[in-house]
């Protein structure tokens, strides 16, 4: 027996659990839960749930009455709950989940809902047990990744496997990766207005380890799937005295961050069969199957808020998976692995910074993964080079991903006054290849590691594009053009880069614009990729060089991309001959560009331009 109540308590907790998996000995018997066909007005009773500690607790409830076809196919009880301590809180994130009792101690559901605006009386809706337990016995599908921890095979052939929380992936083309556009299209996906419903209870996302700047951002990204992000908590505590196994009424945590930084979702177990629960009373983002690691929490204190109180503290063992996220329901199973992965970054030029060595675990998941990624890099950022100074970064980072490798990735900038925010780091390239990997549609691909060293220099390594002169107006056809580049750093004198630029003889005839801009504006040509290998190769090919300048004109042909290949500055018959006759697949036409990639010792900002006419030259 695994409770560590009262035993009046335990006695009931084991009887109802002998009853949902065994046969009534006697048919006068009571079931031990009680549909809501048989719950009237003013019945009494009680709920389990954790006030502080990891022991659940007895708080009493009285019936309201119970609203018909709430949801799709279910019910909602609604109960008062008569308590000194939430006579003061009202509704309480993190309670979310917590078992009800009615007549007698039969289970009638999990405490799940409220009015979400500003509640003056401390009553709560209630999820029938019913489809709770439907959802505790669904099968996980055959084959389905990543709680299988592969493909498997059926006569020698790959099983079709199933993705975990493809309701959250990224709708855009394979390569274009953004956390924020990627936020966007889950908050269309989730819009309701909670002012006007009995909403369920925001899901506590308790953040441990984590700046303030990085956790605001964070919070906006999250609150459309329902997660309430604080800085409340959530990190491993000591395990000593925790239980060893989840019971009913005891909290249920998500970890969906683990190590110097963490996140982690909670709510409370409703009822414990074996090695599998359910909890919550409602989905934490309705993910379906899915594939999150799950703990043992310890509750530490109930903040009071007139909007929405909260549970805060910490988990205390790391136990099981979360393996469905239903309506009425999250489902977990003691003896699942959930897929996680180890995010380092090590910090290089901070003198006396008491701590340049962080490490975490992320969770997999579409949305969350690159979202939560960022949110690592950014509060080591934050707390560890949070100086307002001038400084020169740049992020070395690489993403290993299983069975395809390693691709390294370079992120760097100029900040004038202090590091970037975490913002920007979410749009960075690493976090980007991340994204990418995680919901590219070829594949269900696991990101094995992401090793990253910031390296820091209390300097403004800049330099200011001034001018672009041609020493020459007029240049034959198939010679250079000799340019003369003015550059002028933060301070000390002006530099210059004398450029030579051979004009091709198609520009015979032409005034030719020529343009220099920083070579991590240009976006290079690639070919849309066609597999993940293509993609992953592509992530180290999208700019020139961070410090350098491009020297760069249009000029008459066209290039095109097809099947992975990038042909440039063909001929027209060329591009007549590729075009498909029976077919709409085919080369991607782009226009061409002559360009000359000049390195430099410095970063470079600015733009300027040229014309030189190219002289047509008889034969």
């Amino acid at each position: 027996m695994r409770s560590c109540l009262p035993i009046v308590t335990a006695v009931v907790g084991l009887t109802a659990g002998l009853g949902l998996s065994l046969p009534l000995a006697r048919g006068d018997a009571k079931s031990p839960t009680i549909a809501t066909s048989e719950i009237k007005e003013g019945m009494k009773g009680y709920g389990l749930s954790v006030f502080h500690g990891t022991e659940p607790e007895r708080f009493d409830v009285e019936v309201v009455g119970t609203l018909h076809n709430f949801r799709p196919g279910q019910d909602l009880i609604l109960v008062k709950t008569p308590n000194p301590r939430l006579d003061i809180t009202k509704n309480v994130m993190g309670m979310s989940g917590s078992p009800i009792y009615l007549d007698g101690g039969r289970l009638a559901g999990a405490y799940a809902y409220s009015y979400a605006q500003f509640p003056t009386e401390s009553v709560a809706g209630v999820t029938p047990i019913a489809p709770m337990l439907t959802e505790l016995a669904r099968a996980i599908p055959p084959g389905f990744w990543p709680t299988e921890g592969g493909t498997p095979l059926v006569n020698g052939a790959p099983l079709h496997t199933v993705h975990a929380s493809s309701v959250n992936a990224f709708d855009g083309e394979p390569g274009t990766y953004d956390v924020e556009a990627h936020a966007a299209q889950i908050a269309r996906r989730m819009e309701i207005d909670p002012a006007l419903s009995l909403t369920p209870n925001a899901t506590p996302l308790l953040l441990s380890g984590m700046g303030d700047r990085t956790a605001a951002y964070l919070r906006k990204l999250v609150e459309p799937l329902g997660l309430a992000a604080a800085q409340a908590g959530g990190g491993q505590g000591p395990t000593a005295g925790a239980p060893l196994h989840f019971v009913d009424g005891g909290t249920l945590g998500v970890e969906l961050i683990s190590g110097d930084v963490s996140a982690a979702g909670w709510g409370t177990v409703t009822h414990v069969v074996g090695n599998k629960l359910c909890g919550f009373g409602h989905p934490m983002f309705e993910a379906g199957n899915t594939s999150l690691p799950t703990s043992i929490g310890r509750v530490i204190w109930i903040y009071a808020s007139i909007q929405h109180s909260m549970k805060v503290g910490e988990t205390v063992r790391p136990l099981g998976a979360l393996v469905q996220d239903r309506q009425s329901a999250v489902i977990v199973d003691e003896n699942s692995h959930a897929p996680t992965f180890p995010v380092s970054v090590s910090v290089r030029g901070v003198t006396g910074a008491p701590k340049t060595e962080w490490k975490a675990r992320v969770a997999e998941e579409k949305f969350l993964t690159p979202s939560l990624t960022a949110g690592v890099i950014g509060s080591t950022v934050e707390a560890t080079v949070s100086e307002r100074r001038d400084v020169t970064w740049k992020l070395d980072s690489k993403v290993t991903v299983r069975g395809h490798g390693t691709v390294s990735l370079q992120d760097f900038g100029v900040a004038i006054g202090g590091m970037p925010e975490p913002g920007d780091f979410a749009r960075s390239r690493v976090v980007r290849t991340v994204g990418d990997v995680i919901n590219n549609p070829w594949e269900n691909a696991h990101v094995e590691s992401v090793e990253s060293v910031l390296t820091v220099t209390y300097a403004r390594e800049l330099w200011r594009i001034r001018g672009l002169d041609a020493l020459e107006d007029t240049v034959d056809a198939g010679q250079s053009a000799h340019l003369v580049l003015h550059l002028v750093p933060f301070a000390g004198p002006e530099v210059t880069r004398t450029i030579d630029v051979k004009m091709p003889e198609e520009l015979a005839g032409k005034d030719v614009d020529v343009e220099v801009v920083p070579g991590y504006e240009v976006s290079l040509e690639v070919a849309a990729p066609e597999d993940l290998n293509e993609l992953l190769a592509n992530e180290t090919r999208q700019s020139a060089l961070p410090r350098s300048v491009v020297v760069q004109f249009r000029v008459p042909s066209e290039g095109v991309t097809f099947k992975g290949h990038v042909a440039g500055r063909l001929p027209p018959f060329a591009l007549d001959a590729l075009r498909p006759a029976h077919s709409d697949v085919g080369p991607e036409p782009f226009y061409s560009f002559a360009r000359t990639v000049v390195p430099l010792e410095q970063y470079v900002e600015g733009h300027d331009h040229v014309h030189v006419k190219v002289r047509a030259v008889l034969r």
